[in-house]
């Protein structure tokens, strides 16, 4: 492919993107990185501060669901790839509004993808439209193995529905168009700057608070864990390296019963507040299973190692400590315009 300099990077105000668009700006000084974010709900460009006036930086709210907006983009900034993350990621509100999430994860997707391949009709070759997705796709596990790139896709609610589709549509485009497509699938992501509609800085939110933790029925469903920060690296070495047309799974290698993991935030928590000991343990609230929740997740991310060199760096412990903190200073400590 030819050299990176205009990349655009959709859903950069989200969380995993902020992180990634931070990586990709301070790291490559001669690229010129677009982040591309609606702003909705779960935006935040906070994180993005350090960068905000960077030389190499430009950021655009537009929506993908926009083609007009979307060209005008392309043809400004002259954009060589996209990293495409921009995406509704919260399986309850999926549940509640699937609609939605497919208009935004599905149709988003193809306006972009469309617009990428006019745009690059005449050199396909030398870009990049690299997919970032999730292993929720391939539906659940029982007590044993791990999802590979070869798993049959088998997705259980609307989130993971959409999702699945978006990744059968960018796969398309490389079959049918020459699209030279990346795609990769990522266990859960956490870390600071989450939004705390999911279960981390939720549950650190209401310890804080002194409010309920719910758990949904006896808190056995397993995730397999991945710090943001080894992911946004994955991320940058599967755009720079990885085979066009190919799949990638990307797991933190730490499986957790939902339990488990509530009771290690409580103790981190707990110890940063200078509570006693188990303290926020008479939180713990169990709730109603969620409907189609699936029991377990985990990803064999062994072609990512063999071919690329990668595997996650930061220690659960460290990465958990670290997360806890920064959620702690930001709900203590909040940004005037977001109280």
């Amino acid at each position: 492919m030819k050299k990176a300099s205009n990349i655009l990077i959709t859903g950069g105000a989200g969380f995993i993107g902020a992180h990634l668009v931070l990586r990709m700006v301070n790291r490559y000084s001669d690229y010129h990185i677009i982040n591309l974010d609606a702003l909705t709900y779960a935006a935040n460009l906070d994180p993005l501060k350090p960068i905000e006036k960077a030389s190499n930086y430009t950021f655009v709210q537009a929506d993908i669901n926009d083609p007009k907006a979307l060209k005008a983009v392309f043809e400004q900034y002259r954009i060589d790839h996209v990293l495409h993350l921009a995406a509704e990621s919260h399986v309850d509100n999926s549940i509640k509004h699937p609609l939605q999430f497919a208009h935004t994860n599905v149709l988003g997707t193809l306006h972009l993808l469309e617009v990428a391949r006019q745009h690059w009709a005449n050199d396909l070759k030398n870009h990049r439209f690299y997919h970032i997705s999730t292993d929720e796709v391939y539906g659940t596990l029982g007590e044993t193995g791990r999802f590979t790139e070869m798993s049959p896709y088998d997705p259980r609610s609307p989130y993971s529905a959409s999702k699945a589709a978006s990744d059968h549509f960018v796969r398309a485009y490389y079959h049918t168009y020459g699209l030279p497509i990346l795609v990769s699938n990522c266990s859960n992501n956490f870390g600071p700057y989450q939004y705390p509609e999911k279960l981390i800085p939720l549950f650190i939110k209401n310890i804080l608070e002194e409010k309920c933790l719910p758990v949904y029925g006896q808190g056995t469903n397993v995730r397999d864990w991945l710090y943001v920060e080894d992911h946004a690296e994955a991320i940058d070495l599967i755009f720079h390296r990885g085979t066009p047309g190919d799949t990638y799974n990307i797991g933190g290698n730490y499986e957790l019963r939902n339990i488990d993991l509530m009771h290690q935030l409580i103790a981190v928590t707990d110890r940063l507040l200078g509570r006693p000991e188990g303290y926020s343990k008479k939180l713990i609230t169990h709730v109603t299973d969620r409907l189609g929740h699936d029991y377990r997740y985990a990803m064999d991310y062994t072609k990512l190692q063999n071919e690329l060199g990668w595997q996650p760096q930061t220690p659960f412990d460290h990465a958990l400590e670290k997360t806890v903190q920064a959620t702690l200073d930001h709900f203590q400590n909040p940004n005037p315009a977001q109280k």
